[in-house]
């Protein structure tokens, strides 16, 4: 994995729930190879569009920007009020379309589920689905929901189901996107299936589209040298074009 040095400074958004843990082996992996690496908070804001505008406010200048899920969501958002800003995207485990009907109606219902015993939806609902059937990583990862989960609260899982629930559609975002992009997936995501990842690679002109064997939805955690590789990949086409002033 070689990439230049120098290459700026990266901004990491992470998914619902979760915290700077879930990057943890991107942080050590890209940390001496770019000027600086951010995580942003996402504990305050009730809607994608606050999100985004929080993280923009203290970002530097200019940045290239990695989204997981919830996060990926927010990238989105964020290209759409400061395009200049951005120098690179990286969509990973998301979704660009807004919440379905049918999901939009169980919202409310979970929300009211987590307030009684949040661990208990951590367990029974997200956990479940995060990580690939069978993978060694299952139960690594089901630690690191819960102890980010306990951080968190109750509070927050409260207003970022609603920031999903009433998010914006972005299909017609992606096709004004015109800095590097990787769209990342694994092939055993049950929330956001490889064919969510391959309708944004076709969506965005000159994206690259990388499908991770046997890995779930927390690709950072359960695959990490295959996410950290690809990263640094990205980041080298990124620091090799020209920056607009």
């Amino acid at each position: 994995m070689v990439v230049r040095a120098n290459m700026g400074s990266l901004v990491l958004l992470p998914g619902m729930m979760c915290d700077d843990r879930l990057w943890s082996p991107q942080i050590e992996a890209l940390s001496p190879l770019v000027d600086e690496i951010f995580v942003a908070d996402f504990s305050v804001d009730d809607s994608i569009a606050g999100m985004a505008r929080t993280v923009l406010a203290s970002a530097p200048a200019k940045f290239a920007l990695a989204g997981l899920s919830m996060g990926g969501i927010v990238a989105l958002e964020m290209w759409r009020q400061a395009p200049d800003r951005i120098t690179g995207m990286a969509l990973m485990d998301t979704n660009a379309r807004a919440e379905l009907s049918s999901r939009r109606a169980k919202r409310e219902p979970q929300i009211q589920r987590a307030e009684e015993s949040l661990w208990k939806v951590v367990d029974e609902e997200l956990i479940p689905s995060y990580a690939a059937e069978g993978t060694p990583g299952h139960d690594f990862i089901g630690d690191v929901v819960r102890e980010m989960a306990d951080s968190l609260g109750q509070q927050v899982f409260r207003q970022q189901s609603i920031a999903l629930r009433d998010r914006a559609d972005s299909v017609r975002t992606l096709r004004s996107i015109t800095c590097p992009v990787l769209v990342l997936g694994g092939t055993g995501d049950k929330l956001c299936p490889a064919s969510n990842h391959e309708f944004i690679h076709r969506s965005i002109t000159g994206s690259k589209l990388i499908l991770i064997p046997n890995c779930g939805h927390l690709s950072t955690l359960e695959c990490p040298e295959a996410v950290n590789k690809s990263l640094a990949d990205w980041l080298q086409v990124v620091a090799q074009l020209p920056q607009k002033v």
